[in-house]
C-alpha cells in the first residue's frame, strides 16, 4: 500500500508520498502560521519518518509558498531541486533554509529530465526504488535555459515534472508552478504519460492551465485544484477535480487496483461520477471521510 496526501495550505503546495518502499518523500511545504496546526503537520511527517530509512524533500522551486517553513523541517539529508542560483531581496528565514540545502554538496542532488539515483528510481537488495522519475527539465533546452536566466523575476518555469508511478497501481504527476504559455513551448519535448492523478499546476489558476492538447496525452482520472480567487482559477471543467479549498486535506490511498480517496471536510460532497464504493478500503483515520475509490486500469 502507498499513499500520497495533498495538504491544504492555503495558497501554497505541500503533498508528500508514504511509499510502498523503505522510503518517504515530501514535495514542497507550505507550513501554516497557525502554531498548532503547524505542530500537527510536523508530528505527522516525524512520525512516518521514524518508520522509513529514506526521506527526501523535493523542492519544485524557490518561491515562499512552496517552502515556506522548511526550516523546521529537520534533519533534511536528501534535498532534491533544479539547479538554480536564485536570489530574492527579502532573506526570509525560509529562503535562507532552501539556499543553504540547495547549495550544499552533500545534501543536494539536482534533478534533470531522465536522471538516476539509488532509491529514487534505482532499487537495491536493501530496499526497493521509490518509483519517482523526473520527465523535465532537459537543461540543454534553450526555453529551460531562458526561463533559468529569467528565474530571479519568477522562477515558476523552472519548475520539474515529477512523475510517481505505483507498480499495478496509480500514477502521479506534479508540475510545480508551469505556466501554460511555457508548456506549450515545450510540449514537443516532454513524453507526457497517460496518468490518474494531476496535482494542477500553479495551484489551478488560468496562468497554469495544462494545456489541452497535453491534458488528452495525460487523460487524468482526477485533478486536484489548490487556492486561487475565483476570477483567476481555470476549474477544468470536463474533469474529475477536487478543490483542496472545499475539500480540505486528501488523502489517497493505493492499494488492490483502487485509488481509495479521503477528505478532512465531513461536509464536502463529490461530484465526480466515476466513483464507486471499495469495501476493500483501509480505514485510515476517524478524523478522515471517505468519498469513494476510483479503479486503476
Amino acid at each position: 500500500m502507498s499513499i500520497v496526501k495533498f495538504f491544504n495550505v492555503s495558497n501554497g503546495d505541500m503533498s508528500y508520498i508514504e511509499h510502498n518502499s523503505d522510503n518517504f518523500s515530501i514535495i514542497d511545504c507550505n507550513l501554516p502560521e497557525d502554531s498548532s496546526c503547524r505542530t500537527t503537520i510536523l508530528n505527522e511527517i516525524q512520525d512516518i519518518r521514524s518508520k522509513k530509512s529514506i526521506f527526501r524533500f523535493i523542492s519544485t522551486h524557490p518561491d515562499e509558498d512552496h517552502f515556506h517553513g522548511l526550516e523546521d523541517i529537520s534533519n533534511i539529508e536528501n534535498f532534491y531541486c533544479v539547479k538554480n542560483s536564485v536570489t530574492k531581496q527579502d532573506i526570509t528565514p525560509s529562503f535562507k533554509a532552501y539556499s543553504n540545502l540547495r547549495d550544499d554538496e552533500n545534501r543536494a542532488f539536482y534533478i534533470e529530465k531522465d536522471c538516476s539515483r539509488k532509491w529514487m528510481n534505482q532499487g537495491s537488495n536493501e530496499r526497493g526504488s521509490s518509483g519517482i522519475m523526473i520527465l523535465w527539465p532537459d537543461t540543454s533546452n534553450e526555453d529551460f535555459q531562458s526561463a533559468l536566466d529569467q528565474a530571479d523575476a519568477s522562477p515558476n518555469n523552472i519548475s520539474p515534472i515529477i512523475k510517481y508511478s505505483i507498480e499495478d497501481n496509480a500514477t502521479f504527476l506534479w508540475m510545480g508552478d508551469l505556466e501554460t504559455k511555457f508548456m506549450q513551448k515545450i510540449e514537443d519535448n516532454v513524453v507526457w504519460p497517460k496518468i490518474d492523478v494531476l496535482l494542477a499546476p500553479h495551484h489551478g489558476r488560468k496562468s497554469g492551465h495544462v494545456p489541452g492538447a497535453i491534458l488528452e496525452k495525460l487523460k487524468p482520472k482526477l485533478i486536484i485544484l489548490g487556492h486561487a480567487e475565483s476570477k483567476d482559477m481555470n476549474y477544468y471543467c470536463g474533469w474529475n477535480t477536487i478543490l483542496k479549498k472545499h475539500s480540505g486535506n486528501i488523502t489517497i490511498e493505493c492499494s488492490n487496483h483502487f485509488m481509495n480517496i479521503w477528505v478532512e471536510n465531513p461536509d464536502y460532497t463529490s461530484k465526480i461520477k466515476t466513483l464507486k464504493d471499495n469495501p476493500q478500503k483501509t480505514d485510515l483515520s476517524s478524523s478522515l471521510y471517505y468519498i469513494g475509490s476510483i479503479s486503476v486500469d
